[in-house]
């Protein structure tokens, strides 16, 4: 979804006869071509192509699974599984990288049906399966999705009729906390219900999953309209969408919100998939996708309210993405808290806000809006790197608790229970 296309590979150079041609990597070598050691497609099997590789000068040319790989001979010893180079039972590195000649080249080399064997010039050999090369060479990489997503907009949520969990099963069956976590990492949001109303409950509910993270406002916090922070938040006014603590440098990634008690009308919660807007905005202008992914902004959140005294600025573009295979991985939107633009030159600023419009116009269809009325014992995680969230204005006393939580120990949790995150 977010991969860019691979480059295609149509001509190869070889040596022969001492003259310089091209053939196609993909096609056998047989009786009737002499090639030079260095310059030779070695197969598996005379009459196979399951796998075949070629010597260069400084790197080894791989075809398996449909995929041509490329690895740097430094790669190669540098990530040796010998038991002398690597300790299996810490899954740390032992060899020094900086020990490894930087123009080495392997003395020898051979490939069976599922392990390529190579022998460096002190006589070490090095043993690579071949599947673990194509799921960690740079070409597997680019064809691959670190975390997998379904992207919604309003319909496809409903439609995917996506179950809460309940507070029991979640907090004692590994079973339930799975299905939270699965539900979460496809979807950005997921919600726990049967939750005790108070703050001390919730505290037990998140960190089930996660470590809490202290932050200006706290660990655990309670949210009224009394305007205790200087922050729009705190107030009974409309919220538009947004992203929480963009100027963080590093934006909390999961938000937990509870609500205790709501005596009055309004206040429905609000939440988008910012990854399915900008999914759209890929579609449909790419260049203006480009653009928000590489343009660097400055995020800023200046309180001076009672005790609290605060100068936060947090750096980053609108839409960061991974640059191997173009997968958006953080949305970085707050309208509120942008600080004034003077990272971007004027012959590039206009088209910044463009673009930014495309995006802002998507994040606003009113079919791409979630509208959740939050109760006394349902409990809502959002991914703040992906999911903006915001509210309708509200009547009477509205009092919510909830807390951040650390990105690390919740994708942690979710690999532990055998989930891709």
């Amino acid at each position: 979804m977010w991969c860019r296309s691979l480059a295609c590979l149509l001509k190869v150079p070889c040596q022969l006869g001492g003259s310089t041609r091209h053939r196609s990597p993909w096609l056998p070598c047989d009786r009737r071509t002499v090639l030079a050691a260095a310059a030779r497609w070695h197969h598996t099997a005379p009459e196979s192509l399951k796998c075949a590789w070629q010597l260069h000068g400084d790197h080894l040319e791989l075809r398996y699974a449909n995929t041509l790989m490329r690895f740097d001979f430094v790669w190669l010893r540098d990530h040796c599984r010998s038991a002398s180079c690597y300790n299996a039972k810490t899954n740390q590195r032992s060899l020094d990288t900086a020990s490894v000649d930087l123009g080495i080249k392997p003395k020898a080399v051979r490939v069976d049906e599922a392990t390529l064997f190579l022998t460096w010039p002190d006589g070490h050999v090095t043993r690579y399966g071949l599947e673990w090369l194509v799921k960690n060479s740079y070409e597997g990489q680019k064809q691959q999705v670190m975390h997998p997503r379904i992207l919604w907009n309003a319909e496809i949520y409903r439609q995917a009729q996506v179950p809460s969990v309940d507070c029991r099963s979640f907090l004692e069956t590994d079973e339930g906390l799975k299905e939270f976590l699965q539900n979460f990492l496809l979807y950005g949001i997921a919600f726990v219900e049967n939750v005790t109303p108070t703050k001390e409950d919730t505290e037990i509910l998140a960190e089930r999953i996660s470590l809490i993270r202290e932050t200006i406002y706290g660990r655990m916090w309670y949210f009224t309209s009394d305007f205790s922070r200087g922050d729009t938040a705190y107030t009974k006014l409309a919220l538009d969408r947004h992203t929480d603590t963009t100027y963080f440098q590093e934006p909390c990634g999961i938000q937990v919100f509870h609500c205790l008690k709501h005596e009055g009308t309004g206040g429905r919660t609000l939440l988008v998939d910012g990854f399915y807007a900008a999914e759209q905005v890929l579609r449909q202008a790419p260049d203006q996708f480009e653009l928000l992914s590489k343009v660097p902004l400055k995020h800023e959140y200046v309180e001076n309210v009672g005790d609290c005294h605060n100068h936060m600025i947090g750096v980053g573009p609108v839409l960061n993405v991974y640059p191997w295979n173009n997968e958006l991985y953080l949305i970085r939107y707050n309208n509120y808290d942008r600080a004034v633009i003077n990272t971007v030159p004027y012959d590039v600023v206009h088209r910044w806000y463009a673009a930014h419009r495309t995006l802002t116009t998507e994040l606003r269809r009113p079919e791409n809006e979630l509208w959740v009325k939050l109760k006394p014992g349902k409990a809502l995680f959002i991914d703040n790197w992906r999911v903006l969230h915001g509210r309708e204005a509200f009547t009477g006393y509205r009092q919510l608790c909830g807390c951040y939580l650390t990105r690390d120990d919740v994708l942690n949790t979710a690999r532990l229970l055998g989930l891709q995150a």
